[in-house]
């Protein structure tokens, strides 16, 4: 597919709550399986483990709780195997979604050497399904087979292009060009996928294109690019070249399974009753994003034990139909 010149973006509205307290607590990150099912991994009490549910919000049971003690990232390859990065064990840990689910196998080690890793933390596949790994506490990105061969790593600790303080999440766009969420340096930095510096962007703080420890990120078909502003509890989209567009600081209502737990409990119903709804609506320290092919973005809404879900609307643009850009953008004339 190729990428329009520029985009009419018309809206990117609130679709969807899934989940609530006690069946998706805790969740750190989530993958679309190809039957309608979501898994969702969450990192603590009844939460640990892989939870599925669906687009109907039923809860369809949960496993790997024993596999599984710090969870931090999960991506999904085409035979439908879920592989998930645990900072505890310095493991990726597989895991079979057929069925029931259950654990595979799993693979890494602790150290600072090829192929060995150091609180493994963001995970994402390229199209040939080779897996990027961000080697959080070794300061850098490492390239593995998805039966964890090593293959490439490039990183080092530094605040330089190419250089990293803790990376937390990696994304891949179509084009196989790599992402990285430089979660202390502030920023996120764009390689190709042999590790050579393209671009960065972002500064630390909290105004827009601006960053507080982020996390998460993902890219779409379109190249925009969703970046999780953990420490300001929102995701804010770039396009293609690192521009700020907008940011997204929560818009959720009840989803189905909390409506059907709220509504016989009158205590529920009257703290809700006396709440500011607002602040309810908002999200809570998010850590990770997921795009599909709608384009719809999954907010894994860690705080408040949910799953955000919006909806893009932008129109394709080829370059005959856009005038060019302005040499001075900000110059006004009277």
């Amino acid at each position: 597919m190729v990428r329009p010149y520029a985009l009419l973006r018309a809206g990117f509205g609130y679709y969807k709550t899934l989940g609530m307290r006690r069946v998706t607590s805790s969740p750190v990150d989530m993958a679309l399986g190809n039957d309608g099912r979501i898994f969702i991994v969450g990192r603590s009490g009844i939460g640990q483990g892989i939870r599925i549910i669906n687009w109907e919000d039923d809860n369809l049971g949960v496993f790997g709780g024993g596999d599984l003690q710090w969870p931090a990232a999960m991506v999904i390859d085409r035979d439908q195997k879920l592989y998930v990065s645990d900072e505890a064990t310095d493991k990726i840990c597989v895991f079979t979604t057929e069925g029931e689910g259950g654990f595979l196998e799993s693979w890494g080690e602790h150290g600072d050497g090829d192929g060995q890793l150091d609180r493994p933390s963001g995970l994402a596949f390229d199209a040939d399904e080779n897996l990027y790994v961000s080697d959080t506490m070794n300061h850098r990105i490492q390239k593995f087979t998805k039966d964890g061969k090593f293959l490439n790593k490039w990183g080092c600790f530094g605040q330089s292009e190419g250089e990293f303080n803790m990376p937390w999440g990696v994304a891949v766009d179509e084009l196989g060009d790599v992402y990285v969420a430089d979660w202390r340096n502030d920023r996120v930095q764009k390689f190709t996928s042999d590790g050579e510096f393209i671009f960065k962007f972002g500064a630390s703080g909290s105004e827009d294109g601006e960053f507080t420890r982020p996390s998460g990120l993902a890219v779409d078909r379109d190249g925009d690019i969703y970046v999780v502003d953990w420490g300001n509890d929102r995701v804010q989209l770039f396009n293609s070249e690192g521009r700020y567009v907008e940011k997204f600081i929560g818009d959720a209502g009840l989803s189905k399974s909390s409506r059907g737990y709220i509504r016989p409990n009158g205590v529920v119903l009257r703290y809700r009753d006396m709440s500011r709804l607002e602040i309810s609506r908002r999200l809570r320290g998010p850590i990770s994003v997921k795009v599909d092919d709608g384009i719809r973005m999954y907010i894994p809404d860690f705080g408040s034990h949910r799953i955000q879900i919006y909806e893009k609307e932008a129109y394709p643009l080829e370059q005959h139909e856009i005038a060019p850009v302005p040499r001075n953008p900000h110059l006004l004339t009277t």
